[in-house]
Parts: C-alpha cells; structure tokens; sequence
C-alpha cells in the first residue's frame, strides 16, 4: 500500500507501532479522520521526521479532545526537544500559552534540560531561573528537616 492509498497501512486501534509513525500527510489524513491515537503517533513523529514537519502536527494533537492523547502529544513536544535542542517558535508558544500545569510540565522540564539556555525564548528563561531557584530552596529545606529530626532523635535516645 502506497502512501497516497485511500486505506491507510497503520494500525490506529492504539498500536504500539505507531511509536514508529514517519508520515506526516498520513496523520493529516488520520486527523481529517477522527483517528484516536493521534498523539502516541505525533510522539512517532517527533521521533522520526524533522522538527518541521512534526511541529504543527504536534500542536494539532496538544488541542485533541481525548485527555490522554492530549497528554502524549506534550509527550511528544518534550521529545522533540530532547533529539533536536531546539523546537519551533509555534511549539515554543503551545508550551508557554498551557504553561507549568500537568500537560505542560514535563515537556517544560525537558525542554528546559534539553535545549541550550542561550536558545530558549525569554519565558522559558524565567521558567529555568524559577525552577532552579524553587529546587534549591527544596534542596534546603530538605536538609534543615533532616537536621532537625536527627537532632530531635539524638535528643530521644538520650532521655
């Protein structure tokens, strides 16, 4: 089956091959088709086409009505910017406009880790300060708590 056949050669009852999905027109299509598993294949495409193919695609799927394939499809943004330190200005935007909230944080966190400091846009940047900052400050406090209890228990075991 070629790729301009009118049935399509994937399998999108939720198989694990499309982990592998290489075609851009095809999610196109399968979009057009109310497939379901448009974002575990958007992750195939951050994997296995360039950052500008699988970009808009990629944005498409951050808006699907299904939670979860809303939720593979910034699985895939982090993805991309794991492979390409970089991601699109659009993708940039898509992460930015859903910010630090439970779809968004670990492609934030990834692109955060993945992508040259100098590179990232102004929003981004404040996100690596902040990030840095609140570890640190957890960091401490951790340690203060630690501290503190072993003290409280050298205390115990002294009475």
């Amino acid at each position: 089956m070629g790729r301009g056949d009118m049935v399509s050669g994937w399998n999108w009852d939720g198989d694990e091959s499309l982990l592998r999905f290489d075609d851009p027109a095809e999610w196109d299509a399968a979009y057009e088709r109310g497939e379901g598993p448009l974002g575990s294949a958007a992750i195939g495409l951050a994997f296995n086409c360039s950052l500008a193919e699988a970009s808009p695609r990629i944005i498409r799927a951050m808006r699907l009505p299904d939670r979860g394939q809303r939720g593979f499809a910034f699985t895939a943004a982090g993805t991309a910017a794991r492979l390409n330190g970089e991601l699109t200005p659009e993708l940039y935007a898509a992460l930015r406009a859903e910010g630090c909230g439970a779809f968004a944080e670990h492609a934030i966190r990834d692109t955060l880790t993945f992508v040259p400091f100098r590179h990232l846009p102004p929003w981004f940047k404040w996100q690596m300060v902040r990030t840095t900052v609140g570890d640190k400050l957890e960091y401490w406090w951790q340690r203060a708590s630690d501290a503190a209890e072993e003290v409280w228990n050298s205390l115990r075991r002294r009475r």
